[in-house]
């Protein structure tokens, strides 16, 4: 797929060239929204972005908007004329309008407002009002609104007759004259009833729905774990005001995975794809959390100076330090992986905290031992005999085994309980992923060791 999209891309750039624009217009007009996207975000001159832009189809130009990057959106705003861009605006669901002005400049945004009528523009600047990441933020006020004394004749009318402007036509919610949301039925059950029944008597009544102001991250796994196509959005005295989408909350599970996993890498999240991020601001989200962590391992550094008499009258002990740290700092991404994941999906809680604990505690014992076993025999069987290295002896890899049972299981359960502790407190687990917890445990795990260490081996006492 990707082959043909580079051929595509070659083909587009060959007729432009050609200025065999029929040609381009007939191409790209039977693709889907999503790659015409790639291939006008791939042009290299606003020029071509523009042509290519104009030779799209209404329908497609809408579509085709939504799916393109932030910068080359503005781009587009800036070439069109006034009317392009009301045509572009009235064509796109309102959900969508607000995402493209929440990442428009000032100057764009009003720009924007001005080419909308008076009522969609009360509607904008009202989702807007809603906090970031909420669930109001990304909800769409398009939606089907039926009430429970019409008939499935009834509705199937007021389906075709507004369901053109709608975000979806197959849920279809039941409200009374407040707004308040009384049930929810779908185009399916409409079908298989008669036109004569009433929507009251069949409609599901126990309705699921999220409140305007809850995380839109838990808006999207709600309507993974319940398997809807629409979620509904109501205030806090219960009046549906929107609904989110699936096409949405895949959006949402995407960015907070990806901010997810940025912050597992100790990088300042950013919402602009890689290539399209410049040298200087990749070097401003990296560096401070490079030079955190680069200070925090100066603890690592102190601890082996405390212990430079020791280690200098037992030279062996040094080689086994980064097996031991590497060790400690893969055991607890393992566990915090694994509960920031579960803490994502809440499948776990701060309430679950000593069962996790409960749990790591059994689990890093095990493979402590494990790993002990196999490095013992592998320090006197290579190291020793095969290596013929005198200065591993029986106490010194009983003491390196014994810190790797230690420092598993201490491993285990710091990599488990940090995130919860720091989900507890309002902050996103994820930022105490891998980086700091293996820094933390690099210099316990060197603890651990030098008094293992000094307990065990005649030399150090």
């Amino acid at each position: 797929m990707f082959v043909e999209k580079e051929e595509l891309f070659e083909t587009v750039n060959w007729l432009y060239d050609k200025k065999q624009y029929a040609k381009i217009k007939e191409l790209i007009n039977e693709l889907n929204a999503a790659d015409i996207a790639i291939i006008l975000e791939e042009l290299d001159t606003e020029q071509k972005q523009l042509l290519c832009f104009r030779l799209l189809t209404k329908e497609n130009a809408a579509d085709t908007f939504v799916e393109l990057d932030g910068d080359t959106q503005e781009t587009l705003i800036h070439a069109f004329s006034d009317t392009e861009l009301q045509e572009v605006l009235d064509d796109l669901f309102l959900d969508d309008a607000v995402d493209i002005i929440e990442e428009m400049p000032a100057g764009v945004v009003k720009r924007i407002l001005r080419n909308t009528d008076t009522e969609t523009r009360a509607l904008i600047n009202m989702l807007l009002r809603y906090p970031k990441d909420s669930a109001g933020s990304i909800m769409t006020t398009e939606f089907i609104d039926l009430k429970k004394d019409m008939t499935v004749e009834d509705a199937f009318k007021r389906i075709r007759r507004t369901g053109v402007d709608k975000e979806t036509i197959y849920t279809c919610y039941v409200t009374d004259m407040s707004r308040k949301i009384l049930g929810v039925t779908t185009v399916k059950e409409l079908l298989l009833h008669d036109y004569e029944d009433i929507i009251g008597d069949f409609m599901e009544t126990n309705i699921i729905y999220i409140n305007t102001l809850d995380d839109q991250e838990v808006a999207a796994q709600m309507l993974s774990k319940y398997d809807f196509l629409a979620m509904p959005v109501c205030d806090m005295e219960e009046r549906l005001v929107g609904i989110i989408t699936v096409d949405d909350a895949m959006d949402v599970l995407q960015e907070e995975n990806t901010e997810d996993i940025q912050k597992m890498a100790a990088i300042t999240p950013s919402d602009k794809p890689y290539l399209k991020t410049g040298v200087a601001e990749t070097w401003r989200k990296r560096m401070p959390w490079l030079l955190v962590l680069m200070v925090s391992a100066t603890f690592t550094q102190m601890i082996i100076t405390s212990f430079e008499e020791k280690l200098a009258a037992v030279v062996v002990l040094t080689a086994f330090i980064p097996m031991l740290t590497g060790t400690g700092g893969n055991s607890s991404s393992q566990a915090a992986s694994t509960i920031i994941r579960s803490l994502s999906l809440g499948e776990v809680n701060y309430r679950d905290t000593f069962k996790i604990i409960f749990k790591e505690i059994r689990v890093g014992f095990l493979c402590g031992v494990g790993l002990a076993v196999f490095n013992f025999a592998k320090m006197m069987l290579f190291d020793r005999m095969i290596l013929n290295n005198e200065g591993v002896t029986v106490y010194v890899a009983l003491a390196v085994s014994l810190t790797l049972i230690v420092e598993v299981a201490l491993a285990k359960v710091i990599g488990c309980s940090l995130p919860i502790f720091v989900k507890r407190i309002g902050f996103d687990p994820a930022v105490v992923a891998n980086p700091f917890i293996t820094t933390i445990l690099d210099a316990i795990s060197l603890l651990i060791f030098f008094r293992v260490s000094s307990a065990i081996i005649p030399a150090l006492r």
